[in-house]
This record gives structure tokens, sequence and C-alpha cells, in this order.
């Protein structure tokens, strides 16, 4: 379920600039290091395009002073001084307008690999965690990383911080050009923009807080829409439309409420800005009129000088080009803090510990060599583990499919114990069935054989071997798993039957979908095994569905078999038909079954009753009913189960 909106593990809590999480900042521009000659290229041209707009305001006043009001005294004007000056501004111009394209271009270019790497090691870091995170976390909220958290990092990469750095370089330049220019005007300039400064400063720190927030209840929004996507069905036939608008609504008004605070400010931000420019213009237009007009001497970095008419026109341009980049530092900063807002959640889920293998034991392929087990360099049918010893020897144990549990206690929560005491033992070949209500903890027996959850005490030894040693990948590749849910992914029928096992030849699969009794309604497709399945293979029956899982689970041909209410959800002649097909992959196999119709557990080695986490009864099929116990209830129908 989707987390309340608040203070969380991915928000920063604040939304102030000098609250940004410094690690964070570092960690990000890390990635962007990595392009270090590319940027440097990029700085440069910032700066060149920064100082070309200050050059060709200065040329202002040569065209004017020297130009302009000399040829107004002349009876024949000479334009040719005046028309090589003009084209060495357009030259400037042209210098700076490239300088900016390149940079734009390049930044562009970063930005896209480093979002690429991001997400490279965000997808691989989530197949890294345990299957406890995700059942605990939102999946809209996950995607919401994918989406919008690194959307607001290509912004922040390709236009917020170079527009930064290039407002930045423009404020250095035009300041210097405006202190050779006049130190009096410069000096109204520098107070009317620590005026300023602190009109942005309020602005700023009002809106940053709800960009932070409008960053986390989009992720919640997102979480929200992607559960009621999965679950429309249920929604219409309980008639809960009405219910889940409202809550919707609420989420959503929260959103807008969030993204409406942090907009109204960050959007009011450069039309205040552009107008106190206006204010400035006028001002500075009154004092360079009052200093000409007054014969007040000029001074600059350069000396004494009187006040001309160029000289006061290049300095009312370079005003508008002074206060316009503050105006954008100043509105990209909300973008930056929401940026890092992104970047904070992105790094949170990739921080988060992976899921531990301390196993060192592998499957591997076998063969026998003068009556000894020994590796194989191929696919020979026969599978052993492999022990690496400390002396550097190693030794293999033929995978035989034998499963013990001795002592068994486990709970999904330190203080919630949900299975006690738990004691079996699957021979070889053997079919174990497991019945009990809902929540008694069948499935969760069989998570544990996969490894998804660690045990809190007792051991589970597969063919001898705890478990524990033996390395993840290796364990669930002996193992084949089909579920009530079949899972089937975009792509044609026989890659999703080949997903059980990457390297089976089409022939392989053919023949896994013969044995799982599915080859009859594959050929009745359009295409056959080439038709494309989409939206889950939504246009395949529950029934077929469920055939093609057990045709992956039959390729991948593993010693151990675990049928999870495979057949739970299908109608009773479909479930015939599934269950010849569950019928020969379980030949020859150890089998864990679990179901709620007895009907197909009835011919298992072994039936064990599951009541609140323990094992209330063992046995056959005969001697259950013959016990006359809870089996038996359930059996003759005096007790059903939930």
């Amino acid at each position: 379920m989707p987390r309340p909106i608040g203070k969380g593990p991915h928000g920063m809590g604040s939304g102030s600039i000098k609250d940004v999480n410094k690690g964070t900042v570092k960690r990000l521009l890390s990635y962007v290091g990595k392009y270090r000659i590319r940027l440097i290229f990029v700085v440069v041209s910032i700066i060149i395009s920064a100082f070309t707009g200050a050059i060709a305001s200065l040329f202002l006043k040569t065209l004017i002073d020297d130009y302009i009001t000399p040829m107004l005294l002349q009876a024949v004007p000479d334009f040719s001084g005046l028309f090589r000056v003009i084209l060495m501004m357009g030259g400037i111009y042209i210098i700076g307008v490239l300088a900016s394209l390149f940079y734009t271009r390049t930044m562009v270019s970063i930005s896209q690999g480093v979002l690429k790497r991001i997400r490279d090691e965000l997808f691989s870091k989530m197949q890294s965690l345990p299957i406890r995170y995700f059942d605990s976390h939102s999946h809209g909220d996950l995607m919401s990383h994918y989406t919008n958290d690194i959307d607001t990092l290509r912004q922040m990469i390709s236009q917020s911080l170079p527009q930064m750095f290039s407002s930045v370089v423009t404020i250095v330049a035009v300041l210097s050009a405006m202190l050779y220019l006049s130190l009096w005007m410069t000096g109204v300039v520098i107070l009317f923009v620590f005026i300023v400064l602190n009109i942005v400063k309020i602005i700023a720190g009002r809106s940053g807080k709800y960009f932070v927030e409008q960053q986390k209840s989009l992720g919640d929004l997102n979480g929200y829409i992607e559960e009621m996507i999965n679950g429309l069905k249920v929604v219409k036939v309980f008639n809960h439309e009405e219910i889940v608008k409202k809550d919707f609504d609420e989420r959503n008004e929260i959103l807008r409420d969030n993204a409406t605070k942090a907009n109204k400010y960050a959007n009011i931000l450069m039309p205040i800005m552009m107008n106190l420019g206006y204010v400035l213009y006028v001002l500075l237009a009154i004092v360079g009129g009052i200093l000409a007009v007054g014969g007040i001497q000029n001074f600059s970095i350069t000396g004494a000088d009187v006040v001309t008419l160029g000289m006061i026109a290049s300095f009312l341009q370079l005003s508008r080009n002074f206060i316009q980049p503050i105006a954008q530092v100043s509105q990209q900063l909300n973008a930056v803090v929401m940026a890092i807002a992104g970047a904070e959640r992105i790094f949170n889920l990739m921080d988060q510990e992976p899921e531990t293998d301390e196993g060192y034991v592998t499957l591997v392929n076998a063969k026998y060599e003068n009556g000894e087990v020994k590796e194989a360099d191929h696919r020979t049918e026969i599978w052993a583990w492999k022990h690496p010893h400390g002396d550097g020897t190693t030794t293999y144990t033929l995978l035989k499919g034998e499963v013990r549990f001795y002592d068994v206690d486990f709970g999904y929560n330190e203080d919630e114990v949900v299975l006690h005491d738990i004691t079996l033992y699957a021979e070889p070949g053997q079919k174990i069935a497991f019945v009990g209500a809902t929540g008694a903890g069948k499935t969760t027996i069989t998570n544990l054989i996969n490894r998804f959850y660690d045990i809190a005490d007792g051991k589970i030894r597969y063919d001898g071997i705890n478990i524990k040693k033996i390395k993840k990948a290796d364990l669930r590749r002996s193992l084949g798993i089909v579920l009530q849910d079949v899972n089937l992914f975009t792509g044609t029928v026989i890659d999703n039957i080949r997903y059980g096992r990457l390297d089976a030849t089409d022939e392989e699969c053919v023949e896994a979908a013969k044995l799982a009794n599915a080859d009859g309604f594959i050929r009745m497709l359009p295409e056959g095994y080439e038709t494309v399945l989409t939206g889950d293979g939504g246009g395949l029956s529950q029934g077929q569905r469920q055939l093609l899982s057990i045709a992956r689970a039959a390729v991948a041909d593993p010693p151990v078999m675990i049928l999870d209410e495979a057949t739970s959800s299908i109608d009773t002649r479909t479930e015939s038909i599934v269950q010849k097909g569950m019928d020969a992959l379980m030949k020859g196999r150890t089998v864990f079954v679990i179901a709620h119709r007895l009907s197909t557990v009835q011919n298992s080695n072994v039936i064990m009753v599951l009541e609140k986490g323990r094992i209330i009864e063992k046995g056959s099929h005969d001697e259950l009913v013959d016990e006359k116990g809870k089996y038996y209830q359930l059996y003759t129908g005096a007790f059903e189960l939930d």
C-alpha cells in the first residue's frame, strides 16, 4: 500500500537550498564527472558566450561615441568605418551564438548519458533487492523513480546547471564591463541588486519546500494509480468506483496544493525580476542623464572621464543583461532543489541493503567417470552440488531432490512468528502436499525453500546441504515453480516458454509444451508458437496461461517442483487438462503441492495439514482419513477451507 504523505525515508524533510543533502549533490556530481573532458569544453563555451554578450554591449559605446556621433557633424558622412564596426559586432554575436549552441547540445548528450547510467544502476539494484522490499513498497512509487525523479535530473543537468553557471559567468562579465564604464552607475546597480536579492530570497525560500513535497506526493499518487489499475476488476465488482475516486481526489488535491504553491512562487519570480529590471533601466537612465547634464566627472577602473551618450546607452544595455541572469539563477534554484530531492529518492533506493548471499555451493552439470561424480562442461541432464573446501579440494554431491526441515521457526516480522517448529522430510521423487486454511503458512514454507526469506531458527537441508551454504541463484535454478498468478511477458509464446531456461532450443520448448499439455491450444493460435502475447497474455484464458506457466517450468527441467495452488483459479474441466500437464511434469521429481482442492492431492505420498503455522497432521490420504481428524473433516465437508 502507498505510504502516507509526509516525511519519510525518501523525503528530504525540508525544501530550502541550505538544507540540501551535500552527500547527494557530491554523489550526483560523480556521475557528471565521468564526462569531464566534454565538461571542460562546455565551461569554455559558456565563458565565451557570456563574455561575447558583455563585449557586444561595450561596443555600443564605441559605435555611438566614435562613429555615429561624429557623423552627425559631417556634411558627407563616411559610413565605411561604421560598417566595419557593425560587421565586427555581428561576428562577436555569431561567436556567442555558436558557443551557446555547442554547450547546449553537449549538455543534452551528457545528461542523457548520466540518466542512462543511473537507470541502469537503479534497475540492476532492483534485481538484487529481496522480495521483502517489494512486498512493503508501492510499485507505482518505485516506477516514479524511473519517470518523475529521473526527469527532474534531466532538466537539472541539461538546463538548470548550465544555465546557472552561464548566468553566474554573465554576471561576472557584465559587472566587469560596468566597472570599466562607470563606478558611480555600478554602485547604483549593486545597491539595487542587494534589494532585489532579498526579495528573491523570500520568494525562493517559500517555493523550495513545496517542490520537495510535490515530488513525494507525486510518487504517492503514482503508487495509488498503479494499484487501482491492477485492481480495477475488484473495484468494479464491489462498486467501489466512487470511493476510489474520492481517495484519488484526496491524493490529487494534495499534489495540486503542493504543485500550486511551488509553481505560484516560482512563476511570479521571473515577471517580478523583469519588471524590477525595467525599474533599474529607468533609474540608470535618470542617473546617467544627471551625470551628463551636470557635467559630473565619471570614474571607472581605467581612470576618470566624462559621461557620454554612448557610455549611457552601453550601460543601459548591460543593466538588462545583469538583472536577467540573476532572475534565472533564482528561478533555477527551485528546479535544482526538486532534482536533488528526486536524486535523494533514487539514491535511497540504490542504498537499500541487497539480498545477501553467503552461499558457496554451486550447481554444475555432472557426469560419471570411473564410478565417481565429476563436473562436465556441457549439459548432461545430471546435476551435482559442487563443494569447494578450505584446503583447496572440491567434492561433488549428486542432486537428488531431498528436502528436510528441522524445527524451523519463521516470522515476516521479528515480533510475529508465523511458522512454529516445522519438521518435514521429502524424499527424492515424493509428492508432498500442504493443505490448510488461508494464512496457515503453506506458501511461506515454499518461500523458505527458495530462500526468498531466511528462517529465524532451525535448519533446512537440501540433499544434506544446509541451504544457506548454497548460492541462491543455483538453489533457485534447481527449483521449478508454478504459481497461481501467472506472469506472461510481451513477446512470442515460445519466448515465454523459454523464460524457464534461456538456452533452450525451439525443439525443447515445443517438447515442454507437449509435456504440459499446452501444444494443442498453442498451434490453434494465429501464429502458433510465434504468436506475440501482450498485456500479460490477456487474450488467453486462465487455463491456457497456466499451461504456459507449466511449460515454462517443464523446459527448466528442475529436480524439485513447487506447485502453489496452480489450479485454484480455473474451472474443474480446465483443471483436468492442467492436472494432466502437471502430472507429466511431476513424474520422477520431488514435488511440493499447495492446494485448496483435495482432489489434487489425494495421490500425494505425504499430506501435511497446517493450522496457525503448525503441522497438526501428516500422512497419506488413507491414513489421514482413518484418523478422522482435521483432514477427514475437510475431505467429508464437515469443515471447509477458508
